[in-house]
């Protein structure tokens, strides 16, 4: 199988093996569909390899039943590669008003406290592929500091590789990223007036 040919050598004093090795920060934003589904693409890559895999599912409902949430819970109950688990955030898009009742939690608070769960989990070294669905949407609202996100991945111990999805991921995330892919739109049949679809979008 063809692993490519970087076209830049840095002099980071690095083997080319550790350099390989390197645990990696992605971001898949962009308006174009896809950036979750290619985190979950990645997160079965980890899987085959035996990894541990923690899913952050952010800003959307807890009672959103993705396709990919099953197929990965799924196969890491197998035994046959990583384990999945799978946690979900949110409460719903922040545009979906109504109201709070006296001492419940926000929908900011909530991202917070999934933002808090994640930062003891990177610390204790608990996964080995993490998948914070939908994460650069908080960072864009500024309910989580973009500053501290990024001085806590670059100090994350191990061999911890971390996917974040979302439209407007911030350019100081994207600045300190290893990979960035920018999905764009070319066409969609939302233009057409089509509604999601099983099998499509979940």
């Amino acid at each position: 199988m063809p692993q490519g040919q970087p076209t830049v050598v840095p002099d980071d004093g690095l083997t080319t093996r550790q350099r390989r090795n390197r645990a990696l920060v992605m971001v898949h934003t962009g308006v174009g569909k896809g950036k979750s589904t290619a985190a979950f693409g990645m997160a079965l890559r980890a899987w085959n390899q035996g990894w541990p895999i923690g899913v952050f599912q952010f800003v959307k409902s807890a009672k959103w039943r993705v396709g990919e949430e099953n197929a990965l819970k799924a196969l890491g109950e197998t035994g046959k590669g990583g384990t999945v688990v799978w946690n979900k955030m949110g409460e719903g898009w922040s545009w979906i008003q109504r109201e709070v009742a006296e001492g419940e939690q926000t929908h900011e608070d909530k991202a917070r406290e999934g933002w808090e769960q994640v930062k003891r989990d990177l610390a204790e070294e608990r996964y080995k592929f993490y998948v914070l669905d939908e994460f650069a949407y908080l960072l864009h609202w500024g309910w989580i500091d973009t500053a501290e996100v990024v001085e806590v991945l670059r100090n994350r111990p191990g061999q911890q590789h971390v996917v974040i999805t979302g439209r407007n991921a911030p350019q100081e995330l994207m600045d300190f990223a290893d990979l960035v892919t920018d999905m764009s739109k070319v066409k969609h049949p939302m233009d057409a007036g089509q509604k999601g679809q099983r099998g499509i979008e979940w």
